[in-house]
């Protein structure tokens, strides 16, 4: 089983995540951040630390989010590795929460 983010990263990108990750499998968007299933060992580390709560086990993917299972392996693939800790977007705070932001994802 892997980890996954989903929805509410969008727009926030809050990256207190990579900082625990032991094998470097969070890869960085434009505005999203993306767990990478092939090198995810399932620790558990990101999830907490994630202020946005935006990570989940893949068998507890929030009803309605699946398709970010396969979104963040997809995007895993093209994205560069992210393994410091950098500022959340400039509006973070205030796109946090909102529901259904696929339609501003950045790829």
């Amino acid at each position: 089983m892997t980890y996954v983010v989903v929805d509410n990263c969008i727009k926030c990108k809050y990256t207190d995540c990579v900082e625990v990750c032991p094998v470097d499998c969070f890869h960085e968007g434009p505005n999203f951040l993306a767990i990478d299933p092939e090198e995810c060992i399932d620790c558990t580390l990101c999830e907490p630390e994630c202020p946005a709560e935006a990570i989940f086990a893949e068998d507890d993917v929030p009803e309605g989010q699946e398709q970010f299972i396969a979104l963040n392996a997809e995007l895993a693939s093209g994205w560069p590795v992210i393994t410091e800790q950098k500022e959340p977007l400039p509006d973070a705070k205030e796109w946090d929460g909102t529901p259904d932001k696929l339609q501003y994802l950045e790829k």
